[in-house]
């Protein structure tokens, strides 16, 4: 119970799932998983992805299968290992890993981003880099791995171009996004969707030293709305959430969830911690109206 109570309280800290595809570790944040199952036969699906090994339905529920082996350009899995069942952006995903090795409980702080220390395969598909005892373990980035074998996964952008004209507004909001390609796409929807003064941040310790500066200058009112991705080295979503909502002076600032990680045990956490909304990321038209009632924009 205190690994919840601790993980649940913006403590920026995350537990990682250490597992090896042959000799190499690499880690997944323990949120994103429903459960780890042997490995079972799965059915070829024609014309996929080389890197989808096929579907099988344990319990009733389809779930797709990736090779990890061969996104990581390792040659291609054979029968045998585990499947690591994944549940993010509201898709059920199955990724196929040799084996399990334990789940180890880190700070974002202590995550390092990729360098050239590893291989281009490697550095293309990770978030970050821990080094524990005497290896390193490299933290793979699933959502880019799912939206690189289907690009419909990702930011849904026909959803902006469905909003129609609107009217360009400097509301000035604040984005913590990590992800250099999603905090693009991110900013680039709010501009089409008129928020045409967007400050984006690639972690939520730069985002909070930036308002802490505005406080510090009495300018708070040149943050209107805060949006923050969950999972993010130095700091994480849950950790900027708790330090804004426990603040009087930026308590009020709407602030949004906008991550992979908004199932059931992620909203409570963030309710508890004071979000005033909470969507998954394909939902970008849904965060563009999110914003208007939140900041009270009519689209006239």
């Amino acid at each position: 119970m205190e690994s919840k109570i601790l993980l649940e309280n913006g403590t920026n800290e995350l537990e990682v799932l250490e597992f090896k595809i042959d000799d190499h570790c690499y880690g997944i944040n323990v949120a994103k998983i429903k459960e780890i199952i042997t490995y079972q036969e799965v059915t070829p699906v024609p014309n996929a992805h080389p890197s989808i090994e096929g579907i099988f339905m344990p319990r009733d529920m389809m779930i797709t299968a990736i090779d990890l082996r061969n996104c990581l350009q390792r040659g291609t899995s054979k029968p045998g290992g585990l499947f690591i069942v994944t549940n993010f952006n509201k898709l059920d995903i199955a990724f196929h890993v040799d084996s399990v090795i334990g789940i180890h409980r880190v700070s974002w702080a202590d995550i390092i981003k990729p360098n050239a220390t590893i291989s281009t395969a490697e550095q293309s598909i990770s978030t970050g880099i821990i080094k524990f005892e005497d290896r390193l373990i490299i933290i793979l980035d699933f959502e880019k791995i799912v939206s690189d074998i289907n690009p419909n996964t990702g930011l849904n952008m026909d959803q902006i171009k469905d909003i129609g004209p609107r009217t360009r507004t400097d509301v000035p909001i604040v984005l913590a996004e990590d992800s250099q390609l999603l905090n693009k796409l991110i900013v680039d929807a709010l501009n089409k969707a008129g928020y045409s003064n967007v400050r984006h941040f690639e972690n939520g310790k730069l985002a909070y030293d930036y308002i802490q500066e505005l406080k510090k200058r009495e300018k708070l009112e040149q943050v209107k709305c805060i949006i923050t991705d969950v999972e993010m080295p130095i700091m994480d979503g849950h950790r900027l959430t708790k330090l804004i909502k426990s603040d009087d002076s930026t308590k009020d600032i709407p602030l949004i969830i906008f991550s992979s990680l908004v199932n059931e045990e992620m909203r409570r956490k963030g309710e508890s911690l004071g979000a005033d909304r909470q969507l998954s990321k394909p939902e970008i038209g849904n965060l563009v109206s999110v914003i208007d009632e939140l900041v009270q924009i009519s689209d006239e």
